[in-house]
Formats: C-alpha cells, sequence, structure tokens
C-alpha cells in the first residue's frame, strides 16, 4: 500500500471514530476495497467505563432532611439480585435494532405497558427509532410485565434486554 492509501486510511478511520462520537455508536465495522486483492477491514470500539457499587447498609443517623435536589431524583427500575443478566432471562425481549426506545405512542401520553401489565402476543410494547422511522416491537409472548429494563428517550442496541414479559 502506498503513502497516499495509508494517509487516507488514517483519515477514513478518523472519520468513523468521529462518527462513533457524534452517533452515540459504540462499535462500527466497515471493510474498504481498494482492488481484488487490495483491502481494509476496520472496527472502530468505544468502550464504556463500567463502575459497580455495592451498597453497606447505612448507619442510623438522626439528621436533617436530604436537599431537594436529592428527594426529587429518578428511582430506578425494580432491582434484580446483582448476578443475575436480565438478556440470559427466558422471557426477555430484546431489542431487534439500535436505536432510540420511546415506551408511550407520543409524548406526554400514557405508555404502552407498565410493570405488571397482562400483554397479548403481538401488542405493541413500546417503538424503536430508528434512522427516523417508528418501529412498533410487539410482544413476542402474551404474560404479564416483571420488568422494564430501558428508559424512555434513551438509546438502545443490537440485541440489548429491553423487558422481562413471564
Amino acid at each position: 500500500m502506498s503513502k497516499q492509501n495509508t494517509d487516507s486510511d488514517v483519515a477514513f478511520i478518523s472519520a468513523l471514530a468521529e462518527l462513533l462520537n457524534k452517533n452515540d455508536l459504540t462499535e462500527l465495522s466497515v471493510k474498504r476495497e481498494y482492488g481484488e486483492d487490495d483491502s481494509l477491514e476496520v472496527r472502530v470500539v468505544k468502550q464504556a467505563n463500567v463502575v459497580t457499587v455495592a451498597a453497606a447498609p447505612a448507619p442510623v443517623v438522626h439528621a436533617a432532611p436530604a436537599p431537594a435536589a436529592t428527594a426529587a431524583a429518578p428511582t430506578a427500575p425494580a432491582a434484580a439480585p446483582a448476578n443475575e443478566d436480565p438478556a440470559q432471562h427466558p422471557g426477555a425481549v430484546t431489542s431487534p435494532m439500535v436505536g432510540t426506545v420511546y415506551l408511550a405512542p407520543e409524548p406526554g401520553a400514557a405508555p404502552f405497558v407498565t410493570v405488571g401489565a397482562q400483554v397479548a402476543e403481538g401488542q405493541t410494547v413500546l417503538i424503536i427509532e430508528a434512522m427516523k422511522t417508528m418501529n412498533h416491537i410487539p410482544a413476542p409472548r402474551a404474560g404479564t410485565v416483571k420488568r422494564i429494563l430501558v428508559e424512555d428517550g434513551h438509546p438502545v442496541e443490537y440485541g440489548a434486554p429491553l423487558m422481562i414479559i413471564e
């Protein structure tokens, strides 16, 4: 490969990395063909920093009430055992695509489903927006929604667990 190709490859890889960051992607793979026996395969992956914090029981202390900002913090979805991987759960509904998840048909509307709701097979449980297209995600089976693992308006990856239906 010539110096010209090397310089353009570096610029190409830099552009891919910028595209990865700009679109909140975690991985991008591309194969560039130059000729019959000359190609470049690039895989750019962004590693997320995962921090695990084990909470110890808080000591009993009589103190002033917490500030309003702490009290207004959103609550997390129902807690699961620390060693359970929701994607391995037999009732897991996984994302069929990369996109942005919406739990309601439009802003301010009631969500499609809530924890504890009964769903029928084929019933829309959420929407994933991908490339400006709203894709209705159906329940793969009838059952009860046990957990919702995603937050409205947040990005999801292909294969990411969305909810548990038992």
